[in-house]
């Protein structure tokens, strides 16, 4: 498969990202759309298959475990996932395309930025991967727009601290407290926004937690600023140029990207990862095919390379009957 990389001018994610990637991992970026008003720039990530390439057009129906021939159509499926996942997906994209012949068009963000785009309708959704369940939660019901109906648990990944392995206190975070090592002088910590994204949540809880728990005071202080909040899109491109020497990071984000972590000893914090298909979907076979591939054995071989703790068959929240019925047998 021949892909195309293009990075669109605006604030977001480095070329040094880019460049110090694997070319494995390099993310397939066509186009970039920034929404104003906050800490909300996302990226369009379209995969680019070449003509010519041969395509093995085949997908596994979760739960049934049978080979269905893809029908041909193809056509384009609209992907609003979260920003911790824009590795992953570079990877599930071009496998669900190969697999059904579908054109995976994803648009990534923090989560619950993404449901106010959906709320909004300001941008096209098929279907809704969210980190947490809160922002599937804000879209339902009739006062919120009955976008979902239902979204279903497939995974969750742990909240560790990531460091830059070339900064100077990368020996610090080898020998010492995680704790101790971010409130050192000098050490750029980065985090995400608590208001549009639920990792952004749960670095605020990991400081104040870690500051009452072990006695440093510093940490709620650092629980309150506003400098090291970064969209979530661009925090590894920040990290892995230099600009950060630390950040929280999900587990699944840092293993895609290689980042060495620390774990956060007795502080345990893992977030949820889930998926729906979007009510008045425009595209709904496609969207169903999506979710479809997401949890059949060929996705789920992907997310768990990608170091997702997985749930199979996956933890559905809303009624059954609101499901898709090629999608039932694969949650439960």
């Amino acid at each position: 498969m021949v892909t195309s990389h293009k990075l669109i001018s605006g604030k977001g994610l480095s070329v040094p990202h880019l460049s110090t990637l694997p070319a494995s991992r390099r993310r397939d970026l066509a186009s970039r759309s920034a929404v104003r008003g906050g800490r909300k720039d996302v990226w369009r990530a379209t995969v680019v298959v070449a003509a010519g390439t041969v395509l093995g057009l085949m997908a596994v129906i979760p739960g049934t475990g049978s080979a269905v021939a893809s029908t041909g159509k193809g056509g384009p499926v609209d992907v609003l996932y979260a920003g911790s996942l824009v590795d992953t997906m570079g990877k599930i994209g071009p496998a669900f395309e190969k697999a059904t012949g579908y054109t995976f068009e994803g648009f990534s963000a923090g989560s619950s930025a993404l449901a106010t785009e959906i709320e909004g309708k300001t941008q096209e959704a098929d279907v809704f991967v969210s980190a947490g369940s809160a922002a599937p939660r804000s879209l339902e019901g009739a006062k919120n727009g009955d976008w979902v109906s239902w979204y279903a648990q497939f995974g969750t990944t742990p909240l560790l601290i990531g460091y830059n392995p070339k900064s100077k206190f990368a020996k610090n975070f080898k020998t010492e407290p995680w704790y101790k090592v971010i409130a050192m002088p000098g050490l750029r910590l980065g985090r995400t926004d608590p208001v549009v994204d639920p990792k952004g949540v749960l670095a605020v809880t990991a400081l104040n937690d870690a500051a009452r728990m072990y006695g440093e005071p510093v940490l709620k202080t650092l629980a309150t600023e506003t400098s090291d909040v970064f969209p979530e899109e661009t925090l590894v491109g920040r990290l892995q140029a230099g600009q950060l020497d630390a950040g929280f990071f999900y587990g699944v984000e840092a293993e895609a990207a290689s980042i060495p972590t620390v774990t956060l000893g007795a502080i345990k914090l893992t977030n949820p990862y889930t998926v729906t298909v979007v009510n008045r979907a425009p595209h709904q076979a496609g969207a169903v095919a999506f979710v479809a591939f997401l949890l059949s054995s060929k996705g789920a071989a992907i997310l768990q390379s990608e170091g997702l703790t997985l749930d199979s068959p996956a933890i559905l929240s809303g009624p059954k009957s609101a499901v898709p019925s090629a999608l039932r047998s694969a949650v439960s």
